[in-house]
């Protein structure tokens, strides 16, 4: 028989307690921070916390990933491999990094899953990461189905891909925007942001065509009806973006597409199969709509349809479920035209006159009216949208699942003076655990198969529930407290087994020299150091630029973002259609005193954004380098 196909669902955590919850909500796989050079500087963790989540993960097979996705400075390599080794001994299953430092440093044999910082859009890069030791790809957010294919078929290691939170305008770790104008990176967890401003358009006139929008903020990815399809294209783990978020986030996502990959596998007929084990019970409907998103697109997964709308330019906040519309405001008192149900202290929003997204919170309600605590400037036939469902939110505050391994039992006699019980997992028939107890087996005047049943099934608030139980001496009389301490015995030694026999996977030898995707590397390749360049001049590159952080000084023009969003076929003016010769070139973008100059390949239809420097005014922009030395190993 072939082998069942696993399926990952990874969910973010910011920390322990959102960690935990996420496993029990139906996460195969949890990834979190470490206390630095996790890509997320306000997500950090401790050791003691990360090691708490993998002991609870690791009881249900589940698997914590760490991510240490930044650039790694030179004088930072001796504590980053310090870190790892702890990392390792608290128990954790694979990093997620970014700098090919890691595969030079003195760290233990832990598995490295290639972060989607890596820019991993072609076979040839996919390629060059597997033959370097990578377990794990991290594809890039903007792929089609074809383009997972095509890297599918040029790699054997799984392949992980998003499918919903937030999205970034920019390739994923080819966007220097952030440092460039503030000097906080985001390839080192200190994005600013920037893709989220307000920009004023430029047309090549010098004319201002769109007056503050946030022309390259995007909408949230939600790509929950492809699952099938990413399956087929060689997805085998789907990861939910959102190590900022909140706890009732995590919880409302995790369960969703915990539902719907358990419908897709059970409709497999065996050929798929989840990677953890224990099923999870909830006390609520999950709600995407419910949890923060900026409206939602599935990205390029299925090519990009006409006039197709993926950015949120109006607003960069949560908008919400669209509940109705207002047919009469008078004063602090606002009457609905609506189908859904609202609570004492929901948070609406609508867009008012002048286009901005505003809000406010409902004081009272009563039917379809709501009372506000101050008047706000909305009139009749405005639409309205809920972000804060303070009904949900009050459910979500409290315990909403429970995760539970089926188990069988074997209640058995050894000899005249002892009893075993055998406990088997459902999902892992080939572990056994066992405890066995002193006990005088005397025959009973009544069947005490009901009692023995009883007391064993009482597992309270252990991780197992019982499928069912094999009693082999119904006729022995067995005191209800030597069985309950046998019951409490079998299953500390199934806990045991089962954290004894969890399945590392570790680092191994590469056998052949990876071969490289391209041999010039450029700023945007992010090499930051002395062991990653030393690395890719090993495998052949031939030019080996420095990565912006430690480059000194900018030169301009600077391309800091390229991105398969195109402004100009967002806003109906595609350089392909007519349409597109009425919006003349060369355009830009301004937000204060920052500007920025947009350029448009076609053939490829990308869009890069550059800083200029004389066109628009541009400030002076030159960030200090983290290293004063130039880290480049001298060729021979």
């Amino acid at each position: 028989m072939t082998k069942p196909r696993e399926l990952e669902l990874l969910a973010p955590a910011r920390d322990a307690a959102t960690a935990i919850a996420a496993i029990d909500h139906g996460a195969d796989a949890v990834y979190i921070g470490a206390a630095h050079h996790g890509a997320r500087s306000a997500a950090g963790n401790s050791l003691e916390d990360i090691k708490r989540v993998a002991e609870y993960a690791h009881r249900f097979r589940a698997k914590v990933y760490v991510t240490l996705n930044t650039l790694v400075y030179d004088d930072e390599i001796t504590e980053v491999e310090y870190l790892v080794g702890e990392l390792y001994r608290a128990g954790i299953d694979a990093l997620i990094v970014q700098d090919l430092s890691l595969l030079r440093m003195s760290i233990p044999p832990i598995a490295l899953h290639a972060s989607t910082q890596c820019d991993i859009r072609t076979p040839e890069k996919a390629r060059f990461l597997q033959s370097a030791g990578f377990k794990q790809l991290v594809l890039a957010r903007e792929l089609t189905l074809d383009e997972i294919r095509a890297i599918r078929r040029a790699t054997t290691v799984p392949l992980e891909a998003f499918v919903h939170g937030a999205l970034c305008v920019s390739y994923s770790g080819n966007c220097q925007a952030s440092f460039a104008l503030t000097g906080r990176s985001a390839n080192r967890g200190e994005c600013a942001q920037i893709c989220r401003y307000a920009y004023d358009l430029i047309d090549g006139d010098g004319r201002r065509i769109v007056t503050g929008k946030h022309l390259l903020s995007l909408k949230d990815m939600n790509r929950i009806a492809s699952l099938s399809s990413m399956i087929d294209a060689g997805v085998s783990s789907f990861k939910i973006e959102g190590r900022l978020k909140d706890i009732a986030y995590v919880k409302t996502v995790t369960a969703a597409y915990r539902q719907a990959l358990d419908r897709i596998i059970t409709a497999s007929d065996g050929r798929l199969r989840r990677s953890s084990f224990g099923e999870s019970e909830y006390t609520f409907v999950p709600k995407l709509e419910a949890s923060f998103n900026r409206g939602y697109t599935d990205y390029f997964l299925k090519h990009r349809r006409p006039n197709e709308k993926i950015a949120s330019v109006e607003s960069p906040k949560s908008i919400g479920q669209e509940i109705g519309t207002v047919s009469r405001v008078d004063g602090r008192k606002l009457t609905l035209r609506t189908d859904k149900s609202l609570s004492n202290g929901d948070g609406l929003t609508f867009y008012g006159p002048d286009g901005r997204l505003s809000g406010f919170r409902v004081n009272r309600v009563e039917g379809s009216i709501v009372y506000l605590n101050n008047p706000v400037d909305i009139r009749p036939g405005t639409r309205l949208y809920r972000n804060f469902d303070s009904a949900y939110e009050l459910r979500m505050s409290k315990p909403t699942a429970q995760r539970r391994i089926s188990v069988y039992m074997t209640l058995r006699s050894v000899g005249d003076k002892r009893i075993a019980l055998d406990i088997i997992p459902v999902a892992l028939p080939s572990l056994t655990a066992s405890a066995v107890i002193d006990c005088d087996l005397a025959p009973a005047e009544q069947p005490q198969a009901a009692r023995h049943e009883s007391a064993l099934s009482k597992l309270g608030d252990s991780a197992y529930r019982v499928a069912a139980i094999h009693d082999e001496i119904p006729d022995k009389f067995i005191p209800a407290s030597v069985v309950t301490q046998l019951r409490r015995d079998a299953v500390a030694a199934l806990d045991r087994a089962i954290r004894a026999t969890h399945p590392f996977e570790y680092s191994s030898p590469v056998a052949a020299k990876p071969e490289l995707w391209t041999d010039t590397l450029t700023y945007s390749d992010n090499i930051a150091n002395r062991l990653s360049a030393e690395y890719v001049r090993e495998a052949g590159a031939n030019s080996v630029a420095p990565a912006l952080e430690v480059a000194g000084k900018i030169s301009r023009p600077l391309r800091v973002m390229k991105t398969r969003y195109c402004l100009r076929r967002e806003l109906g003016h595609c350089l392909r259609t007519p349409e597109g010769a009425a919006l003349k070139g060369p355009l830009s973008l301004r937000s204060g005193n920052n500007c920025l100059d947009l350029d448009f390949d076609c053939n490829a239809c990308e869009m890069s954004v550059y800083l200029g420097g004389n066109r628009l005014g541009y400030r002076d922009a030159a960030p200090t380098s983290r290293n004063k030395f130039d880290f480049l190993p001298k060729r021979s």
